[in-house]
């Protein structure tokens, strides 16, 4: 047998060394399921879905949806929507409303793409009040008492109230607000707008979802007469 150079045995175990390396480390790599101090991007057409383990609908789809067309999509468990923002008509031009769903896929929430601003729900707006101070709701009393009252559910943490308040000839008086059977905002004199935003309760997180009582008060504060107030204006806002 022909005797080799010892720098090539020498060589030969080497490289065999380096193999082993090179295999352990590939049988031990950690999986590539995280992404540190950068990020991913899609590109040219792809998409990304997350399914549930027993197959079904994405819980979570965004990318390319149809012909030209990008969106994004996340479903509960069940299948069903929860929210979406695509058209589904394989536009890449065309305006997509943001719609979010209950437990039976209705839209109960989504944005006017045309002139902005909300498209569901429809929300409640004040009618036209009664321009006649006579039919107002009204008091001859000379202590506070309540002359109108409503109850609202409670969704947003503050409340704007106005109000138009006036006296009879000759009269004077004073109108006030209560919230739940606290006075709500301060007291103003009859002929002077009540005007108004503050927070519905100091506990917000138990008041949220409950009735909310609003009672208008008003007294006369001379010898007689009336003291007349007629809401124009209420509305829930956030901090």
């Amino acid at each position: 047998m022909p005797q080799l150079p010892e720098d090539i045995i020498d060589r030969l175990t080497q490289m065999e060394r380096r193999i082993q390396q090179l295999s352990t480390a590939v049988n031990t790599r950690p999986a590539l399921n995280t992404v540190q101090g950068g990020g991913v991007e899609i590109t040219d057409g792809g998409y990304l879905y997350v399914r549930p383990p027993d197959g079904g609908p994405a819980v979570f789809a965004v990318g390319r949806w149809s012909g030209d067309e990008y969106g994004l999509a996340i479903r509960r468990q069940t299948g069903k929507l929860a929210l979406a923002v695509f058209n589904g008509d394989g536009s890449g031009t065309s305006q997509q409303p943001m719609r979010l769903y209950d437990s039976a896929e209705r839209e109960i929430f989504s944005d006017d793409v045309i002139s902005g601003g909300l498209a569901r729900p429809w929300l409640n707006m004040l009618p036209p009040q009664d321009s006649a101070v006579a039919r107002w709701p009204q008091t001859t009393s000379t202590s506070f008492v309540t002359i109108a009252m409503s109850y609202n559910v409670v969704w947003q943490p503050r409340m704007r109230l106005l109000m138009n308040t006036r006296a009879g000839t000759g009269a004077a008086g004073s109108v006030q607000v209560l919230v739940n059977g606290a006075k709500w905002g301060g007291t103003v004199p009859a002929g002077t707008d009540f005007d108004f935003s503050g927070p519905v309760s100091s506990a917000f997180d138990t008041a949220f979802g409950t009735l909310l009582k609003v009672e208008v008060q008003a007294m006369v504060t001379s010898a007689s007469g009336t003291v007349y107030a007629n809401p124009v204006l209420m509305y829930g806002r956030q901090t």
